[in-house]
């Protein structure tokens, strides 16, 4: 199923994986003039970071949503052909050794087979190079998992989730090690790391509303807004908010550095 992403929605829900992507590139050591490709660069706000730190080199951000690649050529147009955008499928990219770095930042939780994911980021990787992702890892989401599951078997809505099978590929390092060789790339280091998430109510829904479209688009256009409603209703009952009134998610990452061998 493809799903139809709204740029400025993102946007507005999408600041923790913000600020996760700039901790995660500053931790890269970048010499500034690799030639670096971005694998779900959303709305290019992270690809444009990844820019600003290779002066010297190029930035390309692929993604498989038109939407966001076209408001991320739009907005950094002027930045061309240093930083640019174009659409690729994260399961098959079409690259040859052309690239120095491959990053991608909660992006590949979105794809459950990881294997063809792996083996594109080694054919796109020059000899020698390497690979940093982060992403959803096991475990990541699982309150909300389980509202939304419980959600489904009511009556009112267990209509719209036949034969539902979720996209989402949440892994550990046990099972990713393996997947990372396999793919011809030399895995260097693979951590599961504990995170939080926090939201106040309305952050909250915005986040519900922009990264559970595969529950949510199954439901009638008319009816969503009621079924993310209920989402949050029930997650605020279960998982009552701080004394500052945000609500914590629990998000662990997935972190990976691997090498072309």
């Amino acid at each position: 199923m493809t799903f139809e992403w709204n740029p400025a929605d993102y946007g507005r829900s999408s600041s923790a994986q913000e600020r996760w992507a700039a901790e995660f590139i500053a931790a890269i050591p970048f010499a500034g003039t690799e030639h670096v490709l971005d694998v779900g660069c959303g709305d290019g706000k992270v690809t444009a970071m990844l820019a600003g730190n290779v002066p010297g080199g190029r930035v390309l951000g692929v993604d498989s949503s038109r939407p966001m690649v076209e408001a991320a050529m739009e907005r950094y147009a002027a930045f061309a052909p240093r930083l640019s955008f174009q659409m690729a499928d994260a399961s098959a990219l079409p690259f040859r050794e052309e690239f120095d770095v491959v990053f991608s930042n909660s992006t590949l939780h979105w794809i459950r087979d990881h294997r063809p994911v792996l083996r594109g980021i080694r054919d796109a990787l020059k000899p020698g190079g390497r690979a940093f992702l982060r992403f959803g890892g096991k475990g990541s989401t699982a309150e909300v998992k389980k509202v939304l599951h419980d959600l489904m078997e009511r009556p009112e809505w267990n209509g719209h989730f036949a034969g539902f099978e979720s996209p989402f590929g949440f892994y550990d390092p046990i099972e990713y090690i393996p997947w990372i060789e396999a793919a011809g790339l030399e895995p260097e280091h693979v951590e599961l790391v504990p995170r939080t998430m926090r939201h106040d109510a309305a952050g909250l829904r915005g986040w519900v509303r922009t990264t559970k479209m595969p529950y949510t688009a199954r439901i009638p256009e008319s009816l969503r807004e009621t079924f993310i409603g209920q989402v949050i209703a029930e997650f605020v009952r279960r998982y009552p908010a701080d004394e500052s009134g945000q609500f914590g998610v629990n998000m662990p990452r997935l972190d990976v550095v691997a090498s072309r061998k």
